[in-house]
C-alpha cells in the first residue's frame, strides 16, 4: 500500500510557503506522492467548495494554483517523491501543451510524474474557457491517445475528430517509458471504461470499500472482454483523512475518520478489497476538514507517518 498527500493550492492554507512545507515534510516522513487538483476560474455558484469553510464569503473561494506551475515548483523542492495531478481537467487544455508540459516536468524531475486526469464537472467553468461541455468525454478520449502519440512515438502523428497532427517534432520525451502514468479519476461507469481503454490506473474519489468492489467487478469484466490484466491497473483511491481521539474517534462513520486502529482496519479493507494507493486529504472533501490550517495538516501527516504507515511497510 502506498500513500500520498494534496498540496494545499487552495482554502484556506493555500500559500507558496504551505505548498513548499508540504512538499518537503511529505517526502521526509516517507510520503510517496505528492498530488494537485485542477481548476482555472471557480464560478461564484461553486465558490464555497474552495472557501475558508462552507458558507464562507470572504472571496477567497476564488483562489486556486494552477497545478502545473505548482508540480514545477514542488519538483524544485523536493528530490524523490513522485508529482501527480488528482486530476487535471483533460478538455482544459491543448493537449500538444498539456503534454510537453507534462513530458518537461517528467525530465526536470528525473522522472517522477504520474498524470491523473478526469473529463470535468462544472458546467460553468468549461463555458468561461469556451470548451464544450457535452463533448467532454470525447475530447479527453482523444486527448489522452495523442499525449501518448506525442510521449511514445518518435515521429507522432495523430489524426482524430477533435485533434489531428502529423511531421511533428516533440522533445523532450518523458523519461519514463513508454510514457507518463495515466489515471483515470471518477467514480462512474464511464470513467472505468475510460480506465481500462486508455489508463494506467483508476482513480474513484470518496468511495466507499462496497463501491470499490463494485467498480471493480466491472472493471474485471470490461478487462476480460478487451484481453487485458486487470494487473496493470493501478488501483489508487482519494479519501478524506482527520484523526479523532476519546468518545468521537469511534463515532465518525466515514472511512479514515477516527482513531488510528479504526483507521488501519479500515486502510486493510480498502486493500483487501483491491487499492493500492491512497491520497490522503487532509483539508478538503469533508465538512470536517473545513478548517484545516498548516499546522494542522502538517500534525496529521506526521500522526499517520507515525501510527498508520508502519503497518503497511513492504506491502
Amino acid at each position: 500500500m502506498r500513500f500520498g498527500v494534496p498540496l494545499p493550492t487552495f482554502r484556506q492554507a493555500a500559500s507558496p510557503d504551505a505548498i513548499r512545507q508540504v512538499a518537503q515534510r511529505a517526502e521526509q516522513l516517507g510520503f510517496d506522492g505528492i498530488w494537485v487538483s485542477d481548476h482555472i476560474v471557480i464560478p461564484q455558484s461553486e465558490a464555497d467548495r474552495f472557501a475558508r469553510g462552507f458558507g464562507d464569503t470572504t472571496g477567497i473561494g476564488s483562489l486556486i494554483y494552477e497545478p502545473l506551475t505548482v508540480l514545477a515548483f514542488a519538483a524544485a523542492c523536493t528530490s524523490r517523491i513522485r508529482l501527480g495531478t488528482t486530476v487535471i481537467i483533460l478538455p482544459y487544455r491543448n493537449p500538444l501543451v498539456m503534454a510537453k508540459i507534462l513530458s518537461t516536468l517528467d525530465v526536470l524531475s528525473g522522472g517522477r510524474v504520474t498524470a491523473g486526469v478526469g473529463v470535468g464537472w462544472m458546467e460553468q467553468e468549461f463555458a468561461a474557457l469556451g470548451v464544450p461541455f457535452h463533448d467532454r468525454g470525447a475530447l479527453s478520449d482523444e486527448y489522452i491517445e495523442a499525449m501518448k502519440a506525442l510521449w511514445a512515438q518518435d515521429r507522432p502523428a495523430f489524426h482524430g475528430q477533435h485533434v489531428q497532427f502529423d511531421n511533428v517534432g516533440f522533445e523532450p520525451k518523458p523519461v519514463q517509458k513508454p510514457h507518463i502514468p495515466v489515471w483515470i479519476g471518477g467514480n462512474s461507469r464511464s470513467a472505468i471504461r475510460r480506465a481500462v481503454a486508455l489508463g494506467d490506473g483508476w482513480h474513484p474519489t470518496r468511495a466507499f470499500v462496497q463501491d470499490i468492489k463494485v467498480g471493480l467487478e466491472y472493471l474485471h469484466e470490461l478487462c476480460g472482454q478487451q484481453g487485458r490484466d486487470p494487473g496493470s491497473l493501478t488501483i489508487a483511491a482519494r479519501l478524506p483523512l482527520k484523526f479523532y481521539d476519546g468518545t468521537q474517534a469511534e463515532a465518525k462513520r466515514r472511512p479514515l475518520l477516527g482513531s488510528s486502529p479504526k483507521i488501519i482496519d479500515e486502510i486493510y479493507q480498502y486493500r483487501e478489497a483491491g487499492v493500492l494507493y491512497i491520497v490522503l486529504d487532509t483539508f478538503y472533501s469533508a465538512a470536517e476538514l473545513e478548517q484545516e490550517t498548516i499546522g494542522s495538516i502538517l500534525e496529521t501527516m506526521e500522526r499517520f507517518a507515525a501510527e498508520v504507515m508502519p503497518e503497511f511497510l513492504g506491502d
